[in-house]
C-alpha cells in the first residue's frame, strides 16, 4: 500500500505522508506481514525531518527561538542535517557538534545547507563517551554565544513532531497494526508513534531496538557499536518504561547485514539503523505468525552511507 503524495508548496510542507510498503521477499513463510514506513522520502532522506520542524516551530510558538537567534545541536548527522534544511529556510544560524564517527555525506550535508560543523575526533566508532562529549561541547557553545540549544534528546516538541507519523501508519494501514519496533537513538519516534498507535485503544505491542554491542536498555550496559541514529549508551530522558514492552538487541553485523538484503530483494535503500529495524520485525514476525502485523521505519536513505563500510 503507498500513497500518492498531493503537490506541496515548499520544502517544508513537504516533510511527512511518506508511503508505507509491505516486505515481500525477506519475511519467512508463516510469517506477520512486516509494513515499511519509507522515511528516506523526506526532503533530507530522513525521518530526522519531522522533528528538526517540529522541534524549531515549537521553540518559534513558545518565545524560546527568536528571529535570527543562532541554533546549537550535537548530532550523529541526521538531525543536524534536517536541523540544516530548515533553519536554512527560515533564515537561523546552525552550529553543529558531530563526529567522524558518523557517516561523512551527513557533514557533507549540513556544510551545504550552511551549518558551521564542529567534529569531535572518536575514530573506534560510536562509543559509550561519545554522545556525552558532544553534549557537553554544545553546552560550552550555548554558554558562551546565547545561542538557542535545540537539545533533542530533551526536546519534548520532537514527541509531538513523530505522533504525526503514527497517525499516517494508522491512516494507510486502516487501523493500527499489532507491533511496532524503532530503533531508539533520543527515542522520539519510537515514543510519539508509540503513543499515537496506543491512543486508539489497541494493545499494540511495542519494541524498542538497540545495538547488541550496548545494550543500555535491555541490560544497562554500553559499548562501541556501529549502527549510527541510536545506541547512545544511556536510557533516553523522554523514554518511560511504560512506553516499551519489549527490548531486541541487534548485533551491528546483523543490521549491515539486513540492510544490504533489503537493497537487493526488496529494493529498500537505507542505512544500518533500517537494517536493525528490519532484523528485529523478522524476528518478531516469525514470533506472531500469520495474520498479524508488524510496523517498523526505513529511517533514511542509502545515500547517506555509500562512503563508509556499509555499501563498500
Amino acid at each position: 500500500m503507498a500513497t500518492r503524495a498531493s503537490p506541496r508548496p515548499a520544502v517544508l510542507e513537504a516533510i511527512g505522508n511518506t508511503p508505507i510498503v509491505r516486505l515481500e521477499r525477506m519475511p519467512e513463510p508463516g510469517s506477520a506481514e512486516i509494513w515499511l514506513k519509507l522515511e528516506g522520502a523526506n526532503p533530507t532522506g530522513s525521518y530526522k525531518d519531522r522533528m528538526a520542524l517540529a522541534m524549531i516551530e515549537g521553540a518559534e510558538r513558545s518565545g524560546r527561538l527568536s528571529p535570527g537567534q543562532t541554533v546549537v545541536e550535537y548530532t550523529g548527522g541526521s538531525t543536524g542535517s534536517s536541523l540544516a534544511l530548515v533553519c536554512a529556510i527560515k533564515g537561523y544560524p546552525l552550529r553543529i557538534v558531530t563526529s567522524d564517527a558518523f557517516a561523512l555525506e551527513k557533514t557533507r550535508t549540513m556544510l551545504a545547507f550552511g551549518a558551521d560543523v564542529e567534529l569531535v575526533p572518536s575514530p573506534e566508532g560510536i562509543t559509550p563517551d561519545l554522545i556525552p562529549r558532544m553534549m557537553a561541547r554544545a553546552a560550552e557553545i550555548v554558554e558562551e554565544t546565547g545561542a538557542f540549544a535545540t537539545d533533542q534528546f530533551r526536546n519534548e516538541d520532537m514527541v509531538e513532531g513523530y505522533r504525526g507519523l503514527g497517525r499516517e501508519i494508522l491512516e494507510q494501514l486502516g487501523g493500527a497494526p499489532d507491533a511496532l519496533c524503532a530503533y531508539v537513538g533520543t527515542s522520539g519516534c519510537f515514543v510519539g508513534v508509540g503513543r499515537e498507535l496506543r491512543s486508539t485503544g489497541q494493545p499494540v505491542h511495542r519494541v524498542a531496538v538497540e545495538p547488541a554491542e550496548s545494550p543500555a536498555l535491555s541490560e544497562g550496559r554500553s559499548g562501541t557499536h556501529h549502527i549510527e541514529g541510536g545506541g547512545v549508551g544511556f536510557w533516553p530522558p523522554l523514554l518511560r518504561q511504560d512506553d516499551l514492552d519489549e527490548v531486541i538487541a541487534v548485533p551491528s553485523a546483523e543490521a549491515f547485514a539486513a540492510a544490504r538484503l533489503a537493497a537487493r530483494e526488496e529494493g529498500v535503500f537505507s542505512g544500518p539503523s533500517t537494517g536493525a529495524n528490519i532484523q528485529a520485525a523478522l524476528e518478531l514476525a516469525r514470533r506472531l505468525g500469520a495474520g498479524k502485523r508488524v510496523v517498523t521505519m526505513q529511517v533514511d536513505s542509502g545515500l547517506k552511507y555509500l562512503a563508509g563500510e556499509l555499501y563498500a
